[in-house]
């Protein structure tokens, strides 16, 4: 345990000051630059260590970030095969470069489709019981609950940096996408986390803040956005967390919802820029959540989920700068496409995966 501890948390997470009340939680300083390392880390490391030499198939899809968190927390890993879905069109070229140019044991598919439609494509794999059995087939989407479990570790080193001050009234903004990182920072709250409440902050695809406000359950299509990987009009996790309410061990007065438009996304964008911080959408939309509610007595912790270089464009066209590609992801940018292509059908899917 020891071991896959000091393997998966062999980075920081900082808490880096905004403004006199407000922080991020930086959590892309890991090996593909986003939070999404914490998860894929601990369970590649936990999936090795007791698969006993059986062979897995690891099936995922991604809407950005899990993709190259996922392929290069398993790439090399011995008989582990990782196969990654994900919208053709619809993440950044450098998010894909992150993920499609590895060989060996991880392959790439680009679905023709929404997120949505990958997401589908893995629930039916699971629910064909000769494929499961056959290639040993296991996610590692936050459908597996060994993800969200090292997540949780980074909201209670979030709260441990603040003065101690600050800490009595925290509130913290989660960008939402799929909702599985709120679903961790729910879990730490049922296991003593102290923090006053939490803001889910999506961005037009808002079928869990208007569920929040009017409690119907009534996903639209999903809609493109600046915060593309949060793009998600029917996440996995919801369920999860409603559990945790139902329960009651989670109190439903502790979560707020908030959509924020693309118009918003971009002046907030500028608004930390001019404060000297310079994120990226997602977190965008995480501060903005705070902005909206934070009153003069909490302080304010919103999670930078990825490098702002991984939308690299997007954030240059808003704020009118250059930004230097770190190290990792200009190596990427020279490699190869690897990725196959494939209508969302999951005929298709299954040939595929046997093959």
């Amino acid at each position: 345990l020891k071991d896959i501890i000091s393997h998966t948390f062999a980075f920081d997470s900082p808490l880096r000051s905004v403004n006199d009340n407000t922080y991020c939680l930086e959590l892309f300083h890991g090996p593909t630059l986003a939070f999404k390392d914490f998860g894929a880390r601990f369970m590649a490391n936990c999936l090795q260590h007791f698969a006993n030499d059986n062979k897995i198939t690891i099936l995922t899809a991604t809407s950005g970030d899990t993709g190259a968190a996922v392929a290069h927390a398993f790439h090399g890993l011995k008989n582990i095969n990782v196969v990654i879905l994900f919208p053709e069109g619809k993440i950044s070229n450098l998010q894909q470069k992150m993920f499609t140019t590895l060989s060996g044991n991880i392959r790439t598919v680009t679905i023709k489709g929404a997120f949505d439609d990958c997401q589908k494509l893995v629930k039916q794999s699971f629910d064909d019981t000769e494929l499961v059995q056959q290639v040993g087939l296991n996610s590692a989407n936050s459908i597996n609950v060994s993800r969200l479990f090292a997540q949780v570790c980074y909201y209670f080193d979030a709260i441990a940096q603040l003065p101690e001050a600050q800490r009595e009234h925290a509130v913290i903004a989660v960008p939402s996408g799929n909702f599985g990182n709120l679903c961790a920072g729910t879990i730490a709250k049922t296991m003593g986390l102290p923090v006053k409440r939490f803001i889910a902050s999506t961005n037009l695809n808002d079928t869990v803040p208007r569920y929040l406000k009017d409690g119907i359950w009534a996903p639209n299509e999903t809609v493109e956005t600046l915060s593309n990987a949060m793009d998600v009009s029917k996440p996995n996790n919801w369920p999860r967390i409603e559990y945790l309410i139902e329960s009651g061990q989670f109190n439903r007065q502790q979560l707020s919802g908030l959509a924020v438009d693309e118009t918003q996304t971009a002046d907030t964008l500028k608004d930390l820029y001019q404060q000297g911080y310079i994120s990226e959408p997602h977190a965008a939309v995480a501060y903005q959540g705070l902005q909206d509610s934070l009153t003069d007595n909490e302080t304010g912790i919103f999670l930078g989920t990825a490098h702002p270089a991984k939308f690299k464009s997007t954030v240059e066209d808003i704020l009118d700068i250059e930004l230097p590609l770190p190290k990792v992801i200009a190596d990427c940018a020279k490699l190869a496409d690897l990725s196959h292509s494939i209508e969302p059908d999951f005929g298709s899917l299954r040939k595929f995966i046997q093959s």
